[in-house]
């Protein structure tokens, strides 16, 4: 421990920069007491981990408070230690750092996803007071994702897949490319370990020629910019694993076709010299049409500001060139924790303020989600890396995620905008509003004067972006609550009648209120209109409505039930009028809870069940060779284990499409029995699957996610 404070010490005095460290040896002590005794799955004591993450923030150039928040950023979270006592020794600014960085443990949560969702909104308010936080933060996953190899298999695809989806996205968000790039490159080693050697050893293979190549390539310009009496810095580089990854296997692209594996940075003092620079360039080399990027006068969402081209050389290569300034560069690099007002000084309505706006739209765009599957996903799609830029006709520019339409960009502008479009124009030719835009579109939006124009419910289907689809809803909300609620009562009484609930109309209003209050509703009208606009995903309460139902009320509208045996088989099967009877699942069409089912009885192996719509039941059910053999079965109330389902997928061939797959499949924690893959027709691929499922409701969100995976074209269920 004593060497381990010294290396502490070391790393803040080679840092450069004046720290307090009387401060930070306290909070040093206060870890070390803390944390005495636990060790971390790899071995090493605990202290280790804080220690690692204090390392990753004195190089980001954080303050005396950062790193002490660093080096307690668990003892709330695991150890006996309390807030307040965090407070009281090193004051309120470390203690509010510390508790943004500490997890809802302590609370119960229905599901991991509800768990991570309420996680990640806490992140965010406290990022939105203090983005040290989130800085922290992504030093503490950085680590933890350098020493992932201790831990178990699943943990280890858990964890990357999460840092791939939410901290990676985040990382890049902020501008910190240091810590993005290192974080997906660790994250694609677990998830895709093959694609990961495969292009591992193909960078390696080919070091030497890199070297040469960008050594020769630094030479040449460094000889031109001598000539010019240019004062430059350059340095080559290489792309990072993962980024090729994206091209390579995912844009199904051969090494050829990647322009910006290679790069040359020439870094100068103004932004004058950047243009000067990249006619010097044109001139040595040629540029190649169409590869010419010009992020200084339109910066990226991160602040990231560069002027990019792609050139070929005598050696007949492509490769780009990235110009910028040295403050250009330390942005590119460190992003946010490069300009932080923390470090600057900068106080009130700054450039900074400006730049995490993003943050506190992120909020208030999900304060009325209150599904946490919801949340994530439009979190996930909101943060997502790949952006166009479009421009409004008078050349404002606006960013938003890969894949937005005219109806995105339309409430980007302004809520009133998107309200009133009647129509658009995508550089002077009228679309469709589900048109989606591509980076360097010029559009306008046509709109109405009339008060009463709103938008179309279809519209929510159609968006991209999270903001567009709850300000779509809001309007809803706000102008058409009668509607939503007659809306809603219709989709509800559909749910009703598709899962055979029948109430009396004392019941019917006794039953929604209970509902209504349960989900947080101060009437049944709240809870109608909610469902109605869309704020509210029905779907998900419906297996535990079925069951309250079946608690409540069932027994009184079906007393035939009371004949029902109620011990059930370790199928969870209950077989009317028999009891302690073997029970067996067909595996003709794997029957899963929620089907409607039938048993039949064989000879010597029991009660076989099967679903209502089997062949093997629509078949036989009509001979009369079967007469007396047929009983009613039904699913328990509580069925404690799961069943084999099988899912047959059609999509169109590609490299690590079946990695994809898993890797979904691994994310919602699903069992994997047996994959069996073919090739059709069309060079499309045919895949069969066999999965753990808990009932048809899981299956079919096993489905859904499969759904949305990029070149499936439709995803079934199947029998084994």
């Amino acid at each position: 421990m004593d060497e381990l404070y010294q290396s502490l010490l070391q790393k803040l005095e080679n840092s450069g920069r004046t720290y307090d460290l009387e401060k930070i040896k306290i909070g040093y002590e206060v870890a070390a007491s803390a944390h005495e005794g636990q060790m971390r799955e790899s071995g090493d004591i605990y202290l280790t981990h804080p220690v690692a993450v204090a390392f990753i923030i004195i190089d980001l150039g954080l303050d005396t408070d950062s790193i002490i928040a660093a080096l307690l950023h668990d003892v709330v979270e695991d150890t006996n230690t309390e807030l307040a006592d965090i407070e009281k020794k090193f004051g309120a600014d470390v203690a509010h750092l510390v508790d943004g960085l500490t997890k809802l443990r302590r609370i119960h949560f229905s599901t991991r996803e509800e768990q991570q969702a309420e996680n990640i909104r806490k992140m965010l308010l406290a990022m939105a007071k203090d983005i040290r936080v989130i800085i922290i933060k992504l030093a503490d996953r950085l680590h933890n994702m350098r020493t992932l190899d201790c831990r178990p298999p699943q943990k280890r695809l858990d964890t990357s897949l999460s840092t791939m989806e939410v901290y990676a996205p985040i990382a890049h968000r902020l501008g910190i490319r240091t810590i993005k790039e290192e974080l997906e490159d660790i994250s694609l080693r677990h998830l895709d370990p093959v694609a990961y050697a495969e292009i591992e050893t193909a960078l390696e293979r080919r070091k030497d020629e890199r070297e040469a190549f960008l050594q020769n390539i630094q030479e040449r310009i460094n000889e031109r910019f001598v000539t010019n009496s240019v004062k430059v810095h350059i340095e080559g580089r290489v792309k990072s694993i993962y980024g090729i990854y994206r091209k390579v296997y995912l844009q199904n692209r051969s090494f050829e076709e990647i322009y910006d594996i290679y790069a040359v940075r020439v870094i100068v003092d103004t932004v004058n010299e950047c243009y000067n620079i990249l006619g010097i360039i044109h001139d040595l080399m040629h540029p190649i049409p169409g590869r010419f990027k010009d992020y200084i006068s339109t910066p990226k969402p991160n602040m990231y500001q560069s002027l990019h081209t792609t050139v070929i050389g005598k050696e007949g290569i492509p490769f780009e060139v990235q110009i910028r300034t040295w403050e250009m560069h330390q942005t590119a690099e460190y992003g946010i924790a490069a300009h932080w007002k923390y470090k600057l000084g900068l106080t009130g309505k700054d450039s900074l303020d400006n730049k995490l706006d993003w943050v506190r739209q992120l909020l208030e765009v999900q304060n009325d989600t209150k599904d946490a599957e919801d949340f994530m996903r439009s979190f996930k799609t909101d943060l997502a890396p790949d952006e166009v830029f479009v421009f409004t006709p008078k050349g404002d520019v606006i960013n938003l995620p890969l894949g937005s339409t005219i109806i995105d960009f339309a409430y980007a502008i302004h809520s009133a905008v998107g309200n009133r479009m009647t129509g658009a124009k995508v550089n002077g030719k009228m679309e469709q509003l589900s048109f989606k835009i591509k980076t360097g579109d010029i559009i306008e939006v046509i709109t109405t004067a009339s008060l009463t124009h709103g938008p179309s419910r279809d519209w929510i289907k159609i968006v991209k972006t999270s903001e567009a689809r709850n300000k779509i809803r809001a309007w809803f909300k706000k102008e058409r609550r009668e509607e939503n609620i007659e809306e809603g009562r219709n989709e509800l009484d559909k749910e009703f009648k598709r899962n055979a609930i029948t109430l009396t109309s004392v019941q019917y209003e006794e039953f929604i209120l209970s509902i209504a209050k349960r989900q947080h509703f101060n009437n049944i009208d709240e809870l109608f209109a909610a469902i109605g606009y869309g704020g509210f995903a029905l779907s998900k309460i419906m297996p535990r409505i079925k069951e309250d139902y079946n608690k409540l009320y069932r027994p009184i509208i079906a007393p035939t039930l009371e004949s029902v045996t109620k011990k059930s088989s370790p199928e969870g099967i209950i077989v009317e009028d028999l009891d302690n009877c073997l029970v067996k699942l067909a595996q003709c069409c794997n029957p899963l809870p929620g089907d409607n089912i039938i048993g039949f009885i064989t000879r010597g192996f029991g009660v076989s069940v099967h679903k209502m719509d089997c062949t093997n039941i629509i078949q036989n059910k009509k001979s009369d060779e079967y007469d007396g053999r047929w009983v009613k079965v039904h699913w328990a109330d509580t069925v404690d284990r799961s069943f084999k389902a099988g899912l047959q997928i059609t999509a169109s061939d590609r490299r690590a499409l079946l990695a994809d797959i898993t890797t979904v499949l691994a994310s919602m924690r699903v069992m994997i029995h047996s994959v069996n893959a073919r090739e059709v027709k069309n060079g499309d691929v045919s895949i069969y699957i066999t999965i753990d499922a808990d009932n048809i409701n899981h299956l079919q969100s096993v489905i859904s996610r499969i759904g949305r995976i990029e070149g499936v074209f439709s995803v079934e269920r199947g029998a084994n």
